[in-house]
């Protein structure tokens, strides 16, 4: 895809793009998301994401180890490739579409996507740093898990984290201070289910207006049942972190509690998950998959925007929003049985009007069909 070099461009939700889009739904994801939030996922919900056994193939200036996940080696070389002339020299489609050529070449099948909070212009440039936050403080929160010692080991997550870590320091100037790390090294904050959520949840309540903020997670990826009612096909995608047997996965109704709809408007979050089942890991209404059949971006028709409000609704954590969802549920169901019942058993009265010299008894206007044979049959048997 041609990139943009006019600066007008580096919005990325050009409104050339957005007039592509119903307005309700634009004004719909400002109004639930109120922060630009771009997810770079290594494959789809239903696809696997690979590791590789050495980084090096991928041309990475000094990498950190040899293995590695092959989404984040083949975005971090599509990036690198950018930095000898201007970032702006690839635009949202065309990372995608590197990313999508490096994996190709390395046989790898998992087709990278991009998901939005908004309809982005894929031929504007990408900017990790955009300009309207070269004002702002540049936060990470980097996790990354190899599972020692389990049936689930891998080997190079840690090197990912690390490999991230010295691509937004030595390119985009991220402070030590500002950056997040967690890993099973036992060196690091251990990402444990809790520990994540923490970690997030500290960078929202930090983060203000200008900001620009980059999410890395490289470990394993999963689905389990939908619990919430919010996903299509059934299914939650998830994170697992290293006490998953005993804390549970992260769902990604989780993330978008904690991560996503509390992020401060005008922060600008780029995050790149490299885990397996991770397309959709952040629940964002606009998709753009890179396997090349797609010029511009659309909307995710299984995104719920009554369920994106109730969730910012109750993301300060004073009220367990699964909790009421599930009650919301049970009441409407109960509803639903109970209200023609009530109806059918309700007496039918008569209306009484009063005259000076004759009270008169004026029947009830009933109306024909089936309900009002049901109460006709209904009156009849309490005669008896």
């Amino acid at each position: 895809m041609a990139s943009s070099s006019s600066s007008a461009a580096e919005g990325s939700t050009s409104s050339s793009n957005n007039d592509t889009f119903d307005p309700s739904l634009v004004a719909q994801a400002e109004a639930y998301i109120h922060a630009e939030v771009h997810l770079f996922s290594g494959c789809r919900d239903e696809q696997t994401s690979a590791d590789i056994s050495n980084v090096e193939l991928f041309g990475l200036p000094d990498p950190q180890g040899r293995a590695g996940g092959a989404c984040t080696s083949a975005m971090l070389k599509a990036l690198y490739a950018t930095t000898s002339t201007s970032e702006s020299s690839m635009s949202y489609g065309n990372v995608l579409s590197h990313m999508r050529s490096i994996l190709s070449e390395g046989q790898y099948t998992q087709i990278p996507q991009l998901t939005s909070s908004r309809p982005v212009d894929m031929h504007a440039p990408f900017h990790i740093v955009p300009t309207k936050c070269q004002d702002g403080v540049k936060r990470a929160v980097l996790i990354g898990i190899n599972y020692t010692g389990t049936r689930g080991e891998l080997s190079g997550c840690h090197n990912d984290v690390k490999n991230v870590k010295k691509y937004l320091q030595t390119v985009h100037d991220f402070q030590e201070e500002n950056i997040t790390m967690l890993l099973d090294d036992g060196d690091h904050t251990p990402p444990t289910k809790a520990n994540i959520l923490k970690a997030y949840d500290t960078l929202v309540k930090q983060c203000q207006e200008g900001d620009a903020v980059f999410c890395h997670y490289a470990g394993h990826g999963g689905s389990v049942p939908d619990t919430s009612g919010d996903e299509e096909d059934g299914y939650d995608e998830t994170m697992i972190p290293i006490d998953y047997k005993t804390a549970g996965h992260v769902v990604d109704d989780e993330l978008f509690k904690v991560l996503i709809c509390p992020m401060p408007k005008g922060v600008v979050l780029n995050c790149l998950v490299d885990c397996c089942h991770s397309g959709t890991i952040l629940d964002l209404p606009f998709t753009f998959i890179g396997d090349g059949t797609q010029q511009q971006m659309t909307f995710d028709k299984r995104f719920q925007f009554p369920h994106a409000k109730l969730v910012q609704n109750f993301h300060d954590g004073v009220v367990d929003w699964h909790w009421t969802v599930y009650v919301a549920s049970v009441i409407t169901a109960i509803m639903a049985i109970a209200v023609p019942i009530v109806l059918l058993l309700l007496p039918i009265s008569t209306t009484t009007i009063s005259a000076p010299e004759s009270v008169v008894v004026v029947p009830p206007q009933e109306p024909t069909g089936p309900l009002t044979m049901v109460r006709n049959l209904v009156r009849s048997l309490r005669r008896k």
